[in-house]
């Protein structure tokens, strides 16, 4: 696997479907990439919805109809068009159509809260905004805070690295919801959280960047708030675990057990 290639191979990661070098590959490039640990975090509560769909059969006793020559040449004219733009290879249009489907019947992903004295680049009700550290967290669709209120919230501190976390969590059909409140991390820093299982495996719930000036810290009180999923039960839930990742990665700044 190139790295080109990495960052169409999240859905394929998610759903299991990599042979075992690309998996490993791609495990190495996910440890440094923050638009994949997002990515991923979505398309595992779609994994978890499509798993057990039985396939979709063709009609029985129909003859295919072959497109016209028309309809093949614009085709072909098409492909080419995309092939010289870079963008062939996009094998995974069956996933991104599964997100839609079902974007309607849960609300996995990740949200972040910003600050109100950002640079009006959030979306106000309903929609995401970017992450920003400022005076005071402003909801973004209202679904974080009413999931840190009345989720199963667990809450821990670290007293080595000083970083003190709330987690949610809400059980789903397809798995858990979960929640992170975290304040008195210091930046900058890339960071994942991770849901480990009783069996010690991780799995990536979200990730983000932490800004120089960090998040529940004197000049930046407010703390971070984001959302993500996995598809674990709450039951099946040991602990979670915020972890740095990139340049310096590898250590583990709060444990919150379950």
């Amino acid at each position: 696997m190139t790295t080109g290639t990495s960052h169409i191979d999240v859905g394929a990661y998610a759903l299991g479907l990599l042979e075992e070098p690309d998996r490993r590959a791609f495990e190495a490039h996910l440890s440094a990439c923050m638009p994949c640990h997002e990515e991923l975090a979505v398309l595992r509560g779609v994994a978890a919805q499509l798993h057990g769909m039985p396939p979709i059969e063709d009609p029985r006793d129909v003859t295919p109809v072959p497109p016209p020559p028309e309809v093949v040449s614009d085709l072909l004219r098409h492909r080419a068009r995309k092939v010289r733009r870079g963008r062939a290879g996009r094998a995974l249009a069956g996933v991104a159509a599964g997100v839609v489907l079902l974007a309607g019947a849960f609300g996995t992903g990740v949200t972040m809260a910003g600050d109100r004295t950002g640079d009006g680049g959030g979306t106000g009700d309903g929609g995401a905004a970017a992450v920003g550290a400022g005076p005071s967290v402003r909801v973004v669709d209202g679904s974080v805070e009413t999931l840190m209120r009345d989720g199963h919230r667990v809450t821990a501190s670290d007293p080595g690295t000083g970083v003190t976390g709330t987690v949610a969590m809400e059980s789903k059909l397809w798995g858990s919801r979960v929640g992170l409140r975290l304040s008195k991390v210091r930046g900058p820093l890339q960071c994942e959280l991770v849901a480990v299982d009783r069996a010690g495996r991780a799995h990536t719930v979200a990730g983000w960047s932490v800004p120089a000036k960090g998040y529940g810290l004197p000049g930046s009180p407010a703390p971070l708030t984001l959302q993500g999923g996995t598809a674990l039960t709450p039951a099946e839930i040991a602990r979670f675990e915020v972890r740095t990742i990139g340049q310096g990665g590898g250590r583990t700044l709060l444990t919150v057990p379950t």
